[in-house]
C-alpha cells in the first residue's frame, strides 16, 4: 500500500497502548486512592452524588502524587459535573466499577452542553464503568415536535492531552455520546456505545480540532454517525470498529463555516458496517469554505446491507437553507478505498457527488466488491476523478 501510515502506525499504536498499560499499572501501585463512597456518594441511583464526585476530583487534582478515583459497584446519580485542570499531577485514573446515571428529567442537564466534562487536564484515564445518559425522554420530546432542550453530550473531553478511555460503556445519551474537542493524544479502546437506531443526534464518538486520536476495538450502535470527524482533525486512527445501527463513519459535515480548518491523515481499517444508513462517508456543505479533506484511507472493510456503502456528498444542504445554487469550497483529495467488500441495500453502492468548483481528485479504488440483490451494484460519479487497481465492482465511473 502506497500510504505509509498503513504500515507504520499499527506498531506505534501497539507500543503506545503497551506503554499506557504499564503506566496505568505503575500509577495504581504508587497512587493515593479516593473512593467516592467515602466522600458521601450513595450507590442507590436516586441520591445526588455530584458533590462527592467533585470532591474526589478536587482531592485527586490537588495531589502531587498519582491518584485514583474509585467508583464502586452500584448506580450513582450525577448531575452536570465538570472536572477541570490543570492538576498538580499528570496521572489521575477514574476507575469505575459501577454505573453513573444522569437525571431522568432531561430538563436538569438538557441545556448544559455536557453531562460529564473533562477540560484542561493532562494524563487522565477513564477505565471501565457504564454511563447511562437516560436520554429516551428527550428523544421522545424531540420526536413529538415540542420545544425541547438540545440535549447534553454524555462525556466531553476538551482542550486536554494524553487521555485514555478504556472499557467504557455509554448508554442512551441525550445527544452525542463522546466528544473529543481540542485535544492531543487521546486513546480509546474497548468502548461500547448503545442507543436506539432512531435516537436523534446521538453520534457515538465525535472528534474535532484534535490530533493523535486513536479509536480501537469498539462497538457502536446508535441513531446517528458511529464516528463523526469534524474540522481540524489530524492523525486520526480508527481500527476494528463495528458500526450498526447508525449512519456510518462520517468525515463531516465540513464547510459549515467559510473559514474552517481542514481534515487530514485519517485511517479507518478493519471495520464492519451492519444495516447502517452509510458506510464510509465524506460530507460537506454546498457553499464556500476554506476547508479540505485529504490523505484519507479506508481499508479492510465489510459492508452488510448498507444503504450507501461508499459515498462522498458535497452538496449537503439541510432544509435547502443557506446553500442552494452554491458549490462546496471544501477540497477533497487523496482518498483511498482498499479491500472493501459486502452488500448494498441500494442499487448505487458507490456515489461520488463532488463540488463543481473543486472536483474530487486522487480518489483510488482497489479491490472493491459490492453487490446489490446478488448482482453487481452501480457507481455514480459527478465531478470526481481517480484511478482503480485490482478488481473493482461496481465498475468505476471515473
Amino acid at each position: 500500500m502506497a500510504n505509509p501510515r498503513s504500515l507504520t502506525y499499527p506498531a506505534a499504536a501497539v507500543f503506545a497502548l503497551l506503554m499506557m498499560a504499564i503506566s496505568i499499572t505503575n500509577v495504581d501501585a504508587a497512587a493515593v486512592t479516593f473512593s467516592v463512597s467515602s466522600l458521601g456518594a450513595k450507590a442507590d441511583g436516586t441520591t445526588d452524588s455530584t458533590k462527592a464526585f467533585l470532591s474526589a476530583w478536587s482531592n485527586a487534582c490537588a495531589s502531587v502524587n498519582p491518584a485514583v478515583i474509585y467508583v464502586p459497584a452500584g448506580r450513582f446519580l450525577l448531575g452536570n459535573a465538570v472536572f477541570s485542570g490543570p492538576c498538580k499531577n499528570n496521572a489521575i485514573t477514574f476507575r469505575i466499577a459501577g454505573t453513573l446515571v444522569a437525571p431522568s428529567d432531561y430538563q436538569v442537564i438538557g441545556n448544559d452542553g455536557n453531562w460529564l466534562l473533562f477540560q484542561h487536564v493532562n494524563g487522565v484515564t477513564i477505565s471501565g464503568g457504564v454511563l447511562d445518559g437516560q436520554g429516551t425522554g428527550l428523544w421522545d420530546c424531540k420526536s413529538s415536535g415540542k420545544s425541547c432542550p438540545s440535549g447534553a453530550t454524555t462525556l466531553g473531553l476538551s482542550n486536554s492531552n494524553n487521555i485514555v478511555v478504556s472499557g467504557l460503556v455509554s448508554l442512551n445519551s441525550q445527544m452525542f455520546h463522546i466528544v473529543v474537542n481540542g485535544c492531543q493524544n487521546v486513546q480509546m479502546q474497548g468502548v461500547k456505545v448503545n442507543a436506539a437506531g432512531n435516537s436523534p443526534n446521538t453520534d457515538g464518538i465525535h472528534v474535532q480540532m484534535s490530533s493523535g486520536v486513536t479509536i480501537l476495538n469498539s462497538k457502536i450502535s446508535t441513531g446517528d454517525d458511529c464516528v463523526s470527524v469534524g474540522p481540524g482533525t489530524t492523525n486520526l486512527w480508527i481500527e476494528n470498529v463495528a458500526c450498526g445501527p447508525g449512519h456510518g463513519i462520517s468525515i463531516g459535515s465540513l464547510g459549515k463555516d467559510q473559514q474552517e480548518a481542514g481534515v487530514q491523515n485519517v485511517t479507518v481499517k478493519t471495520a464492519t458496517f451492519t444495516g447502517t444508513e452509510n458506510g464510509v462517508r465524506i460530507k460537506s456543505w454546498g457553499r464556500p469554505s476554506t476547508g479540505f479533506a485529504r490523505s484519507i484511507l479506508f481499508q479492510h472493510i465489510v459492508m452488510t446491507n448498507v444503504q450507501n456503502p461508499i459515498v462522498i456528498d458535497q452538496n449537503y444542504c439541510p432544509n435547502d437553507k443557506g446553500c442552494p445554487g452554491q458549490a462546496s469550497g471544501v477540497k477533497v483529495s487523496d482518498v483511498t478505498y482498499e479491500d472493501i467488500h459486502g452488500t448494498s441495500a441500494t442499487e448505487v453502492a458507490v456515489k461520488f457527488d463532488c463540488s463543481s468548483m473543486y472536483p474530487c481528485n486522487g480518489i483510488k479504488l482497489q479491490d472493491v466488491k459490492l453487490t446489490y440483490n446478488n448482482q453487481a451494484a452501480e457507481a455514480s460519479c459527478i465531478h470526481a476523478g481517480g484511478t482503480t487497481a485490482g478488481t473493482v465492482q461496481p465498475t468505476s465511473c471515473f
